[in-house]
């Protein structure tokens, strides 16, 4: 299927954002550019610097970009669930998770999709076909790679990269999924989403992108991430001991 024929009308970019001026626009355009019929919807959480304001000033020459305004930083993951039900809502059939600050590469949203035609949930790895990270530090590439290393075995889900968060999920892997239920809201959220989907046996293929560290703009990730993912890591594989999931 050439890039031409995949569903794009189908499908929805939900791309959380908090003090992005430095991305946004040139974000909007470039997606826009390479996929002219994809949907966008940008979630944010009140960004002090104008984020907001250039996504409607966009908004009005492009019908398929949306906003959702919240007040305040309210985190990563009740963003996806808030684009989610949005998404649901209004019955898109692919619903892609995607960062602001190029460390994604839109160019590989088409590989993404076009693995989702036959998959339930579609990541893009990190870790699979070699390190496929550009200009981290080594501190942070470890810390990385040891949290996916721990979050398999804790788990067992036979995924390379457990915590990557640019991915692609069907309307039936987003419907199978109690979005209310969801107990992280960290980067550790997309493990959550990984192994509650793979859990219902539900098909996940990974498919291998470059990531990139962000060079405009400053990180998201603060010093709870680890606590966090420790835990629920454990109250994860628990739950599915015990049919709670």
């Amino acid at each position: 299927m050439s890039v031409e024929q995949l569903p794009w009308n189908k499908s929805l970019i939900i791309i959380p954002t908090y003090n992005e001026i430095m991305n946004i626009e040139r974000m909007i355009d470039t997606i826009f550019e390479k996929y002219p019929e994809v949907s966008l919807l940008i979630i944010e959480d009140g960004s002090p610097d104008g984020t907001a304001d250039v996504v409607k000033k966009k908004m009005e020459t492009n019908s398929n970009l949306h906003i959702i305004e919240r007040q305040g930083k309210l985190g990563l993951g009740t963003a996806y669930i808030t684009g989610f039900k949005w998404a649901l809502e209004r019955e898109y059939d692919f619903v892609f998770e995607m960062d602001c600050d190029f460390s994604h590469d839109p160019d590989s949203v088409k590989d993404l999709l076009a693995a989702a035609q036959e998959n339930d949930l579609v990541i893009g790895s990190r870790y699979i076909d070699g390190i496929r990270i550009i200009n981290w530090p080594f501190r942070r590439l470890l810390l990385s790679y040891c949290a996916s290393i721990y979050t398999r075995f804790m788990t067992g889900i036979p995924v390379q990269d457990t915590t990557g968060g640019f991915k692609c999920f069907t309307r039936k892997a987003l419907s199978s999924l109690n979005l209310d239920g969801i107990i992280s809201n960290g980067y550790i959220f997309q493990l959550e989403l990984n192994y509650k989907v793979w859990a219902k046996g539900l098909s996940v293929k990974e498919v291998p992108i470059i990531f990139y560290e962000r060079r405009d703009g400053q990180s998201k990730m603060g010093g709870g991430i680890i606590f966090e993912a420790f835990f629920n890591v454990i109250n994860l594989r628990l739950r599915k001991i015990f049919g709670m999931l």
